[in-house]
C-alpha cells in the first residue's frame, strides 16, 4: 500500500471515529442522519482509494512529496502527547471533560499543520487550520457552559466530517497527469 493510499485510510478512519462516537451527543434525528452519511463518506473512500494513482517517483526512483520521514513521526509523537496531556488536565483540574473533543480537533488540525510544512504540501494547512477553528469554537463552547450536543457537533462532527470530505475528495478528482509529472503535487488528498 502507498503512503498516498494508507494516508487517506488513517484519515478517513478517523473521521469516520470522530463523526460516529460524537454524533451520539445530538438529537436522535442529527445524529443518525450524520452517522448515516460519515459511513457512507467512508465507503465511498475505501471504493475510491481502487484508483488512487501512484505518486510519482523522482530521479532517483524516490517517492516525491509525502512520505512517512522522522519529521513525520515527530509531529505525530508531539501531537499524542499533547492529545494525552490536554485530555486529562480538561478532564481533571479544569473540570471540562466535554472539552476533550474540541481538544483533540484543535491538536489534530496543528498537526495537519505542521505536516503541510514537513511535506511542502499547503492544502494540509488548509485542512488543520479548519479542525483548529472547529477545536477552538469547540473549547470556547465548552467553557462557556453550552450543552454536550453542541461541543460535540462543533469539536466532533465536523471535524470528522472535514476529514472524511477532505479524503472523499483526494479518491474522487480526477487524476491530472500534469500534476502526476510535475511532483509533489500528486499527492495531494493524504490526511494522516
Amino acid at each position: 500500500m502507498t503512503s498516498q493510499r494508507l494516508g487517506l485510510l488513517i484519515g478517513s478512519v478517523f473521521g469516520l471515529v470522530f463523526v460516529q462516537v460524537n454524533a451520539g451527543a445530538l438529537p436522535t434525528g442529527i445524529g443518525t442522519v450524520c452517522r448515516v452519511v460519515g459511513g457512507l463518506a467512508f465507503l465511498l473512500v475505501l471504493a475510491g482509494l481502487r484508483r488512487v494513482h501512484q505518486p510519482s517517483r523522482s530521479a532517483v526512483g524516490q517517492p516525491t512529496g509525502i512520505s512517512f520521514s522522522a519529521g513525520y513521526w515527530v509531529v505525530v509523537a508531539v501531537e499524542v502527547i499533547a492529545i494525552v496531556v490536554g485530555v486529562r488536565l480538561l478532564a481533571g483540574p479544569l473540570k471540562t471533560p466535554d472539552a476533550g473533543v474540541a481538544w483533540v480537533a484543535l491538536v489534530v488540525g496543528l498537526h495537519f499543520v505542521a505536516l503541510a510544512v514537513v511535506w511542502a504540501q499547503p492544502i494540509f494547512g488548509w485542512l488543520g487550520g479548519s479542525l483548529a477553528v472547529c477545536g477552538v469554537a469547540g473549547l470556547l463552547l465548552a467553557f462557556s457552559d453550552a450543552p454536550k450536543a453542541a461541543v460535540a457537533g462543533v469539536g466532533g462532527v465536523l471535524p470528522g466530517g472535514l476529514l472524511l470530505g477532505f479524503a472523499l475528495w483526494a479518491v474522487l478528482r480526477p487524476a491530472d497527469p500534469a500534476a502526476a509529472e510535475s511532483g509533489p503535487g500528486d499527492a495531494v488528498g493524504v490526511p494522516e
